[in-house]
């Protein structure tokens, strides 16, 4: 559970570094065995997404959590990064609102990005 914490107060610095915007984390504990949170975060154009993506990748490898798996990066709409514990995915502002992931995921625990840091 600490290594989530650590994992999830990374990934938010490294998005909020990179104007990320309306950050989210959603606790999926209770609800799912896919991860213990979901990190929601959107960008206003194709290089943000795709550098709140660099930056999370660059910040969780250096503290030894390299990534499992990076889907979407190359469309710059969607990048999902499994880090097994915790998954970060990076929407453009469109795409954000059209999958609608915190309504999907309603059943998990929204936690205040301040709360991690």
């Amino acid at each position: 559970m600490e290594k989530a914490r650590e994992m999830t107060k990374l990934a938010i610095q490294a998005l909020e570094d990179k104007k990320g915007e309306d950050v989210r984390v959603i606790d999926i504990r209770e609800v799912s065995v896919l991860a213990d949170y979901f990190l929601i975060a959107s960008g206003s154009n194709i290089n943000q997404v795709q550098a709140m993506a660099d930056n999370v990748e660059e910040a969780l490898g250096k503290a030894g959590y390299p990534c499992r798996q990076i889907e979407g990066y190359q469309s710059g709409n969607w990048i999902l990064m499994d880090y097994g514990d915790v998954i970060v995915h990076v929407f453009s502002r469109e795409d954000r609102l059209f999958y609608d992931l915190e309504r999907i995921w309603r059943d998990g625990k929204s936690v205040e990005a301040a709360e991690f840091v």
